[in-house]
């Protein structure tokens, strides 16, 4: 292999790595995101558990709007409402 060849090959390499969707560099390397087993281990200290439903598009766009509107999480949003809901 050529000298020039293998220096196109290292310059695709890096370009590969550079544009990969998960590839982060500088500071968001360093203020990456929990790994999901980390997180679902902090998730279930919490005592929250997953759950999972299908609602209409529309309803979900309310959801989606209310928690914006009260700058809250979905998912405590979501509590909320059920917990009003229930003790109704």
């Amino acid at each position: 292999m050529k000298k020039t060849d293998l220096a196109k090959s290292d310059a695709k390499k890096l370009m590969n790595q550079m544009s990969a969707k998960n590839a982060a560099f500088g500071a968001a390397a360093k203020a990456a995101p929990l790994d999901r087993r980390e997180q679902r281990e902090r998730e279930r200290a919490l005592g929250l558990v997953p759950f999972a439903v299908k609602l209409n598009g529309d309803l979900v766009q309310q959801l989606h709007q209310r928690s914006k509107e009260q700058d809250i999480e979905l998912n405590q949003l979501v509590a909320e409402l059920l917990q009003k809901g229930l003790s109704a």
